[in-house]
């Protein structure tokens, strides 16, 4: 039987680098700045993200393939966090290098709890210490090294810092060097599986979450209702789904300001994404009980699980 994986180059290179972590730890972060562009929404506020996120990397002969996924967090009090953990859990079905991030502070139970996460897992794991750009005293890095590499037998470890470019170069190296030998399964210019419309939901998302900080929970949502190109215009009409009416009142602010300012922010990162102008309109609406409801998280389009 023929392998279609086989490419009749031998130096051609593809695979899947699943990015794991507990929350907040920069995994977004680190694919961004991995492409050279913004694909993966990020914020200071914990599980900013919410999907599996495929940041496609072609460079010559190799193709990796990275899947941001959300940060596994140790408890599910609702829907929309046993969601997250699956979409971050599955990404490690299958996958050709695990790339798994921890902070530079300390070890922590959540990080544990993903290592336990990994313990079935074939795939050669690289450990990335992440922000050692906030390190005071670069000497106290040497103990941690020393303690988390008695944790497992990682394929490597490797300090960087992905919010200033900091030591990438030796991460990307280690991932290409362990991706198989295949055909590329993407062409050489796609960097995402993603559509535009999910884009440009997360996009508003991100500055929702970014806005607006401690004052608002995670229930909020965002879903395109138009997405079309008229003329040099793309026309995009959001509404924003929050679970009571006092977290509406706090997204359109006073008078309007906050929701503005919002889209404004959002219509100036789309326009450097789909290199277009664009119209941008947001609604707010009600839609009770959403992230507690495993049906409303499907009809969200939450059910790639």
């Amino acid at each position: 039987m023929t392998d279609l994986t086989k490419p009749d180059n031998p130096d051609s290179r593809c695979g899947f680098v699943a990015i794991i972590g507990r929350p907040n730890v920069g995994k977004s972060t680190l694919l961004n700045h991995i492409l050279g562009q913004k694909l993966s929404i990020t914020s200071r506020k914990p599980q900013t993200t919410r999907h599996q996120v495929l940041g496609i990397k072609t460079e010559g002969d190799v193709q990796a393939i990275y899947v941001d996924t959300p940060g596994m967090h140790e408890e599910e009090p609702r829907a929309l966090n046993r969601y997250m953990n699956r979409a971050a859990s599955s990404a490690l079905k299958g996958v050709d290098v695990v790339v798994f991030v921890v902070d530079q502070g300390h070890w922590t139970t959540a990080d544990e709890m993903v290592l336990s996460k990994l313990e079935h897992v074939t795939a050669p794991v690289i450990l990335v210490i992440n922000k050692v750009d906030k390190l005071e005293r670069r000497d106290a890095l040497l103990p941690h090294l020393e303690s988390v590499a008695r944790k497992r037998n990682f394929e490597e470890i490797i300090p960087l810092s992905a919010l200033k470019e900091q030591n990438l170069e030796p991460l990307e190296n280690a991932v290409n060097r362990l991706l198989p030998v295949s055909i590329h399964f993407y062409p050489d210019d796609q960097i995402t599986d993603r559509t535009q419309r999910f884009l440009a939901s997360e996009i508003v998302r991100e500055k929702i979450t970014r806005q607006l900080g401690a004052e608002l929970p995670y229930s909020v949502a965002v879903e395109i209702e138009e997405f079309k190109h008229s003329g040099k215009s793309l026309h995009i009409s959001a509404v924003i789904l929050v679970e009571r009416s006092g977290q509406k009142k706090i997204i359109i602010g006073d008078k309007g300001d906050r929701i503005r300012q919002i889209g404004h922010d959002a219509r100036i990162d789309m326009e450097k994404l789909f290199d277009s102008k664009v119209m941008l309109r947001l609604w707010v609406k009600v839609k009770k009980g959403w992230a507690d409801s495993d049906r409303a998280l499907k009809s969200l389009g939450m059910n790639d699980f």
